[in-house]
């Protein structure tokens, strides 16, 4: 009965007793490679198109098998083709970019976003035409190997591939006034303002759009520019700002921007608060 009554004293023990898992001892040590103290360099033009910086992280070290570094792509720059033996986990840290599996949709990700691409599927990734990106990337090894390189992405794919991607954005930044208005006369103007003040600057995670609208209220109202401010109050609703707050603010900008012109911005909120205040989108905090 003896040997009986310590098997069962054995399987009573908490998994977290000493008895139950002993430390190893003298086993390797803990590694921590120090921030700087990895290079930075430039990616090979033989499997990626623009300006790309990476930095390895980390190798495989057996029994594991995951590598892992950091990768920083300029506006319009992607990887070819590649498929990944064991699948490919991106961790998003900055920026926007966009991501295609063969004959599928390109889909765009963001700042905070995670991507998992399985394994075998043939998939390139980068950032959009006016915006800059960096994501951690980390996969296995298999036999050595954790990525097979293919054709590159030509640039008819490119620019297909992200039209269709930014088609509902591209309607939330209601360009199309400023097009009809100003397309033949100043295109470039007009490109500028859809696609790098709209379609960049106001997409960036560092700043909420709710507070990016009151920062170009405030300006617009202390440069006295009234005639943009209508669509900039519409805006700041839509994003979130009551019409209380932005009376408020109005208010508080008198001190600094002088009576006449805060007048002059309430006269224009009065009349554009007329039209009832757009339904809330869910997704907005």
């Amino acid at each position: 009965m003896r040997p009986l009554s310590c098997v069962l004293f054995a399987l009573a023990l908490p998994l977290g007793s000493p008895m139950a898992a002993t430390p190893v001892q003298g086993g390797p040590e803990i590694a921590i490679s120090r921030g700087g103290s990895r290079p930075v360099e430039l990616a090979e033009a033989e499997h990626f198109t623009g300006t790309v910086h990476r930095q390895a992280l980390f190798g495989a070290k057996p029994p594991g098998r995951a590598t892992g570094g950091s990768v920083t792509f300029e506006p319009g720059a992607r990887t070819a083709w590649h498929v990944h033996p064991l699948g490919q986990t991106l961790v998003v840290t900055a920026g926007t970019g966009w991501i295609q599996r063969w004959d599928g949709p390109v889909q765009e990700f963001r700042e905070g976003d995670v991507v998992r691409i399985p394994a075998g599927v043939k998939h390139w990734h980068g950032t959009t035409a006016t915006t800059r990106m960096s994501h951690i990337a980390v996969q296995e090894e298999l036999d050595g190997k954790n990525v097979t390189w293919l054709e590159k992405v030509s640039d008819e794919q490119y620019a297909k591939g992200p039209s269709a991607a930014q088609g509902a954005m591209n309607m939330k930044k209601e360009p199309s006034a400023l097009k009809k208005q100003m397309g033949d006369f100043a295109p470039k103007m007009v490109q500028l303002t859809d696609d790098v003040l709209f379609g960049d600057v106001w997409e960036r995670t560092e700043l909420a759009p709710r507070d990016r609208s009151l920062v170009t209220v405030a300006a617009l109202t202390m440069g006295g520019n009234t005639e943009q401010l209508p669509f900039h109050l519409k805006k700041a609703r839509e994003n979130g700002v009551s019409e209380p707050e932005l009376v408020e603010a109005l208010t508080h900008l008198a001190f600094y921007c002088g009576w006449p012109k805060a007048l002059s911005a309430m006269n224009v909120a009065k009349e554009t608060f007329k039209t009832p205040a757009p339904a809330k989108d869910p997704s907005q905090k």
